[in-house]
Formats: C-alpha cells, sequence, structure tokens
C-alpha cells in the first residue's frame, strides 16, 4: 500500500467500527445490499461520450459471467461507497478520508484489474500464446526500476515528445535568470503588440511547458498571436541545496524579481500578470503583498484553477492534517525536499480510475505500450518541491487558511490581506477540476475588493484549461450581463476607483458558486476568447513588437531554457 493512504486507510476501519457497533443500520444496509443485488440496482452507464471505460469490451455485456461479475462489482461498490457515506458520529476530516479510501478501494478491487477476471486480457493471452502477460511483467520490472524501488508506471511513450522539439516549441529567448528561475520572453508574431507585458506565472509543481505544449494547443503561442508580450518563469527543479527555499522567497526572489525584471526589459511600469494552480495562489499572495505597499506594479491579473480559500479543498483536503503533515515534514526534512514522484503519485490517485488502473491493465495485463498523449508526457515529468516552501504551503494555507484572514500570513514582514486588493481580476475555474474544486475557488474569489470576472470551463484541471478555439470542445459559462450603473443609480455606489462596477460579474451578488452558475450563460468551446476580450481592454494601446535582446537587453539562451530539461525519470 502506498505510504500515504495509511491514515485514510484507519479513517476506514474506524468507519467501520462504528457501524457495526449499530446492528440496526448493518442490518438495513445488509438488507439494502441484498435488494440491489436482487433489482440488479448497478448505477446507472454513463452517458456518452463518458462511458466506463474499464468495461469497454464488449465481451463485458454480451457474455453472461462477464456482465454479471460487471453489475456484482458495480452494485457492491456503490453500496460500500453509500454505507461509509452514511457513518454515524463521525467528524468531518475522518469521513471525508474514510470515503476516499473507499472509493480507492472499489476502483482497485474492479474484475478489470484481475487477469482472470478481464475477458480481454484472457484473449490477448490465449490469441499471443502468453505473450502479452511476459512483455507486461518485462514493463512492471523495468518501471520498478525507473522508479528505484517505487513503482513509475509510464503513462505514455515519451520518445514522441521532445523538449525544444516537439513540445515547449514557441520561439522565444532567455532574458533573465537567478537561482529560482529563468524568465522567458516570447518573440512576436505581429507588427505591433499591446502597451503591457503579459507576465505568466506557472505552478512549479511540475513544469511550465503545460501552457505551451504543441503548436495548436499552447497558450503561450495562442497569446502571442493575439499582440502580447509574453514573459514566463520557468522554474528551477529544486534539489537538497534549496532545503531552506520559503514561501515568501518564491514571492521576493520569484514573482517580484520576474515583474521587475519585465518592466526593465520593456521599458514599461506596470505589468498584467496571470498565475496558474500554484502559481496563481503565489500571484494573489504577491497582490496582496504589493497592495500593502500601495504599489499597483500589476495592473491586471487572471488566476487559472487557484485556490486561496482552502476550506474545502476538495480530495487533497484528505491527505492533509497535523499528524500527516508531521510525517511529510519529517520525510522532507530528511532530504531537503518532497520527491516528485511521490508528488505524482499523489495527484494520481486522486483519480486512480483514470490514472492508475487503466495504465495497469494496458500495460502490465495486456502488454502493450501506453499511447501518446502530450499532457501524460508533461504529467509524468515531475518536479521536487523545496521542504521548507512546501511545509509553508500546506500548513499555513492548506491547514490553517491563514491567505484569506486578513493579517495571519506575513510575507517578508508584510501581513497580507486579499480584501486590500482593487486590481481587476480574471478568475477562471473548471466545473470537473478534481485539484482546485470550482466551489472553491468561486469562495476564495469572493475575498478580492476589485472588479472580478469569474468564468467556468468544462472539464478538468488540466484539459479545463488547455482548451485552444480550434478545437471546439466543451463549453463554458460566463456572467449574465448586467445593467450598467448610472449616477442616479444606488448601483453606482458599487464603481470602484477605476469606474468599474465591482459586482459586474455576480460575484458580490451570488451567495455561492451554484447560485453563480444557474444565472450564468452558457457558450459553447473554448474560454480564452472571453479572456482575450477581457484582457485586450486592460493592456493598453498598441507600440511596435518588442523583440528578445532589444534595446542591449541579454539574451542567455534560446528557448524553451536549461532549469525545464532537469528530469527525475528517465525517459
Amino acid at each position: 500500500m502506498h505510504a500515504s493512504l495509511e491514515p485514510m486507510r484507519r479513517a476506514f476501519l474506524e468507519v467501520l467500527l462504528r457501524l457495526a457497533l449499530d446492528p440496526q443500520r448493518m442490518l438495513a444496509a445488509g438488507l439494502d445490499l441484498w435488494g440491489r443485488s436482487l433489482r440488479g440496482d448497478a448505477p446507472p452507464e454513463p452517458a456518452p461520450p463518458a462511458p466506463d471505460r474499464r468495461f469497454r469490451d464488449p465481451a463485458w455485456r454480451e457474455q453472461p459471467l462477464f456482465d454479471g461479475l460487471r453489475r456484482a462489482y458495480l452494485t457492491g461498490a456503490g453500496w460500500l461507497e453509500d454505507l461509509v457515506a452514511q457513518a454515524p458520529d463521525v467528524d468531518r476530516h475522518t469521513a471525508h478520508q474514510a470515503r476516499f479510501y473507499a472509493r480507492q478501494l472499489t476502483d482497485a478491487l474492479s474484475p478489470s484489474n484481475f487477469p482472470a477476471l478481464n475477458p480481454e486480457v484472457l484473449r490477448a493471452a490465449r490469441e499471443s500464446h502468453g505473450l502479452s502477460l511476459l512483455k507486461g511483467l518485462q514493463a512492471l520490472c523495468e518501471d520498478l526500476a525507473r522508479g528505484q524501488g517505487q513503482l513509475a508506471t509510464r503513462m505514455t511513450d515519451r520518445r514522441t515528445f521532445r523538449l525544444g522539439e516537439t513540445l515547449a516549441t514557441t520561439p522565444g529567448d532567455v532574458v533573465h535568470e537567478e537561482r529560482l528561475f529563468q524568465l522567458i520572453q516570447y518573440r512576436p508574431t505581429t507588427p505591433t503588440v499591446h502597451r503591457q507585458p503579459l507576465l505568466v506565472v506557472p505552478p512549479w509543481i511540475n513544469k511550465f511547458y503545460i501552457l505551451d505544449l504543441r503548436p495548436e494547443n499552447s497558450f503561450v503561442r495562442w497569446a502571442v498571436e493575439r499582440g502580447y508580450t509574453v514573459f514566463l518563469i520557468s522554474w528551477v527543479n529544486p534539489d537538497e541545496t534549496h532545503a531552506e527555499v520559503d514561501w515568501e522567497d518564491y514571492l521576493v526572489h520569484g514573482l517580484i524579481a520576474a515583474l521587475e525584471a519585465v518592466c526593465r526589459v520593456t521599458n514599461e511600469e506596470r505589468v498584467s500578470a496571470l498565475g496558474y494552480c500554484i502559481g496563481g495562489t503565489l500571484l494573489a499572495s504577491g497582490l496582496a503583498w504589493l497592495a500593502a505597499r500601495d504599489d499597483a506594479l500589476i495592473a491586471s491579473a487572471t488566476l487559472l484553477t487557484t485556490q486561496v480559500d482552502f476550506s474545502e479543498p476538495g480530495d487533497l483536503g484528505a491527505f492533509i492534517d497535523a499528524p500527516q503533515l508531521e510525517r511529510l515534514e519529517a520525510r522532507m526534512r530528511g532530504r531537503g525536499y518532497l520527491d516528485g514522484l511521490e508528488m505524482m503519485t499523489t495527484f494520481n490517485l486522486l483519480r486512480a480510475k483514470d490514472l492508475v488502473w487503466p495504465f495497469v491493465v494496458n500495460n502490465y495485463l495486456l502488454g502493450r505500450e501506453p499511447a501518446p498523449s502530450d499532457f501524460l508526457a508533461w504529467s509524468t515529468d515531475p518536479t521536487r518541491m523545496p521542504a521548507r516552501a512546501h511545509a509553508t504551503y500546506l500548513r499555513e494555507l492548506y491547514l490553517h487558511n491563514r491567505l484569506v484572514q486578513p493579517g495571519a500570513l506575513s510575507l517578508a514582514g508584510i501581513p497580507l490581506d486579499l480584501g486590500r486588493v482593487k486590481t481587476p481580476l480574471y478568475v477562471q475555474a473548471c466545473r470537473e477540476d478534481h485539484i482546485a474544486p470550482f466551489r472553491s475557488v468561486y469562495r476564495g474569489a469572493r475575498h478580492f475588493r476589485g472588479p472580478v470576472r469569474f468564468v467556468l470551463a468544462g472539464s478538468g484541471h488540466v484539459a479545463g484549461v488547455i482548451n485552444p478555439p480550434s478545437a471546439n470542445r466543451y463549453r463554458h459559462w460566463v456572467p449574465k450581463l448586467r445593467p450598467a450603473a448610472s449616477s442616479g443609480n444606488a448601483a453606482a455606489s458599487a464603481l470602484n476607483a477605476d469606474g468599474i462596477e465591482s459586482d459586474a460579474d455576480g460575484i458580490a451578488s451570488h451567495a455561492n458558486a451554484d447560485a453563480w452558475l444557474q444565472d450564468a450563460v452558457e457558450r459553447p468551446g473554448s474560454w480564452w476568447t472571453d479572456w482575450d476580450a477581457w484582457q485586450s481592454e486592460r493592456s493598453g494601446g498598441r507600440v511596435p513588437a518588442r523583440v528578445p535582446g532589444q534595446g542591449g537587453a541579454r539574451i542567455i539562451e534560446a528557448a524553451p531554457g536549461r532549469y525545464v530539461r532537469s528530469r527525475l525519470l528517465p525517459e
């Protein structure tokens, strides 16, 4: 068992014990299971285009034995998860952990994961005279060797994807470098550009090129083509020498240093900024830090799938409590960082049905090569986390939720208060996000004082963000247009110093994300065009395109730079 699941296992056993001490409840549960079995009461099949991929082989429905196995499993799995969810007298955190473990257990026990119970595996073994199973065993041994004893399952064929060749190919140059990051300036493709440069702040959990995958789905390339002077932070992949780097170092020597470098390179006084995931959390911290200094360095900001209010952090919360953090901090102190493979495993467990077991079946039971995927090439290129910075992030933000408590968190001696931030914000969330749940993102957006445009995208944490308009996939929801405030209207009092109605997009007037969504307007396709319309209005007039190295600025090396090339796992 993965060590991080042990607390969840104990919570699960505690719930089962409490249930066992309630005979009436257990009798009712047994009768419920009996009734479900007699009725064949499995959960309804998902509607296309998202069927249960575990049972996609026709034999699961056409052959009575396998159809019975499938139905019995789905009935039992649904029953167990419902039973755990109804356990009495269990505190909220323990109940969450128990539900999470129950889902891990039921996902693991799917008959599709057992070679003797999976018709596709049996057929492949018969047709290959057992060679498929031998190939699977060889793949298992290779993945154990890659992870140096930990199972590092190959999720894609990385030979298809090479940094600077097929991934992260948008032309640009590293124009500034520090211990924590390299700053990339991308080369313009339009004769004129918006005056205000755009700094992209990616997460340092994984690498920046999620925003610059292939040319056809690169957000960076798309933004450059729309006339933005795009700069991007490429974070260092830390090692034991970065053990004492803290959250405030990422702020002062990362974000603020990058903003100042952008101003020097472009000879501009203000910058637009865009942060993704933990990069957005850092950007929100920076906005509060600058607001406390009455510094208007950031003219407008975008937060993509960003949590600032961690009161309901989703399934990652199952891993966050004082005892678990103490054990994690002890491990990190021993080596100076959190190992990237451990972090990758934790994220995969959040969606084990999609990110663990399909690859076990494909690679080890069917003996097949994983399919090429740029998303998975990125997600299996993990990074380490500096021990002190990661401990601060988990303890101060996730556990104690201090970022949204005015003055509770100080960085470089300055107390933070999100309520002082008046900067116009574009806040984007994803409806199926398992890392930054959209209701949590919405709740966080309500802590800012300035005008906020909240937009919800379809799909999850990655696919919902990396969704170019040309793909014409998913959908997004935008605020319903509201009447403009007139000078004689009481709503005029909502106008901020910039003359923008602070509640123009409904953050203040809707009590929660569900109320906002009920009132929102659904649109087909990508949210990128909505962001472009918002950002272009806040980026100033047009000026001649800026070329890296212009005006004597030093070019260090071509993008994507060497910081991003540091790999923890062999190809």
